[in-house]
């Protein structure tokens, strides 16, 4: 495993992960007043950012959106991500493109698809990732 403190870029650790706080309060609001399929997605990309954040201080290329795949860059650093992150990142996953694209589905739109459960799951799951990169940083930084 890389040792935190020889390659870890703190400054870009931080614009990111506050960036995946702040999404991840703003999706508390859209839950709050029942907009569930912006809650899910913002829920998604809120668990993106922490975990781009730990790539970025890396100085690892971020490309792509899907949470499952990019644990597996975070492994190849010598992370371990136990398997119920990866299931909250596979959860996660499925509300990229279905909660904002109308042609996701055969008919109807995204906000129809989405409830409090949904939501629910989502707020569990992406607080999950949040405070797993926040405990590697914390313990090793």
């Amino acid at each position: 495993m890389l040792s935190m403190e020889e390659f870890f870029d703190k400054e870009e650790f931080e614009r990111w992960f506050k960036e995946a706080i702040f999404t991840f309060e703003s999706a508390l609001h859209d839950k709050e007043f029942k907009f569930y399929n912006w809650a899910c997605f913002k829920f998604q990309q809120a668990g993106e950012f922490a975990i781009k954040a730990l790539l970025k201080a890396y100085g690892k290329n971020t490309l792509g959106h899907s949470l499952l795949k990019l644990f597996e860059e975070i492994e190849a650093l010598g992370i371990h991500i136990p398997s119920e992150l990866k299931s909250c990142a596979r959860t996660l996953d499925m509300y990229y493109i279905g909660t904002r694209y109308p042609d996701a589905y055969p008919e109807g739109s995204p906000h129809e698809f989405f409830d409090e459960t949904s939501a629910n799951i989502a707020t569990d799951c992406s607080q999950k990732i949040i405070d797993f990169v926040k405990g590697i940083t914390n313990s090793n930084v």
